[in-house]
């Protein structure tokens, strides 16, 4: 069991929200991340696109490119056209040396809409669910075919938020089709990521490990108004070790099936508020601690 500690750039600058830290230099960010003692980042939407330059500038901060998350189309467009659509994302993850390819559908996602509240989410029919899947699948397939595992990221505000969306996608979706486990999603999305991991082992491809402010996500999403960002902007994610996760218990899961990969740590918040080397320091001394505990060894 052999463990790398990475870290998502979006606690110092949000893709989605570009308010949020966006004229922070990516330099900047890097020298963080090596500061910190993270030894790989995930990409962010100011990150070159050009291996030839990426690489030597991660190398220059000694950081691995982890991978990235991809927005896919697949409720509106084939598996041959995601196939296609996809290639200069994987093109690049195959340059850097990524082991990962995280997948998001979010061609009818909700989470980087304010005006949209979470009680808006879509969901799927039985039909929908089995003509998704069949797709997913032959993306997946397609991916491992090319040297990297594919790990589907839940998330609120989109079609896998809560235990019936995680429970039909499972039913609908082949071996191929791994899952990124984000702690903070899972949480707030009612589902208990230690349980999650523990029943099915096979697919925990990736992790994230965000931490929640419970109350203030209910308070967000109270009387069914409050939109993910708006949720994101009051605080309802932090660092590992600043919320209410066990983390230990999480540790103690991964431990148990022989998880050997990247374990990210990512939190959304406003940098301004949320110094990011600061929450960075903290996210990553709780999950080495908690690793160590559990017997999880780290490359």
């Amino acid at each position: 069991m052999t463990i790398r500690f990475g870290v998502s750039p979006i606690a110092w600058i949000n893709d989605d929200m570009p308010e949020l830290g966006g004229d922070t230099p990516l330099e900047s960010v890097l020298a963080d991340c090596q500061a910190i003692g993270f030894a790989g980042v995930e990409l962010g939407g100011v990150f070159p696109r050009d291996p030839a330059v990426l690489k030597p500038l991660l190398e220059r901060y000694g950081l691995d490119l982890v991978g990235g998350w991809y927005s896919g189309n697949l409720l509106v467009q084939s598996a041959e056209e995601e196939i296609a659509a996809l290639q200069p994302h994987l093109a690049l993850l195959k340059a850097m040396g990524c082991t990962v390819f995280v997948h998001a559908e979010t061609s009818n996602a909700i989470h980087g809409d304010k005006s949209k509240a979470l009680s808006a989410t879509p969901r799927l029919d039985a039909e929908g669910w089995k003509e998704f899947g069949a797709r997913l699948t032959a993306v997946a397939d397609y991916i491992v075919s090319q040297g990297l595992k594919f790990a589907y990221h839940h998330h609120l505000g989109t079609v896998v938020e809560r235990p019936e969306d995680l429970d039909a996608f499972l039913a609908n979706t082949g071996p191929s089709v791994g899952l990124t486990i984000d702690t903070g999603h899972a949480a707030l999305g009612g589902l208990d990521p230690v349980s999650v991991i523990r029943a099915h082992p096979e697919r925990v491809a990736h992790v994230h490990c965000k931490d929640i402010r419970g109350e203030v996500f209910r308070k967000v999403v109270s009387d069914g108004g409050g939109s993910f960002l708006e949720g994101v902007l009051a605080g309802m994610f932090t660092v590992p070790g600043d919320g209410s996760l066990d983390y230990a218990a999480v540790m103690q899961a991964l431990a148990e099936i022989g998880y050997s990969g990247w374990i990210i740590v990512e939190a959304e918040q406003d940098p301004a508020i949320a110094n990011p080397r600061q929450y960075g320091e903290i996210g990553l001394a709780t999950l080495k601690k908690e690793a160590a505990a559990a017997g999880l060894r780290a490359a």
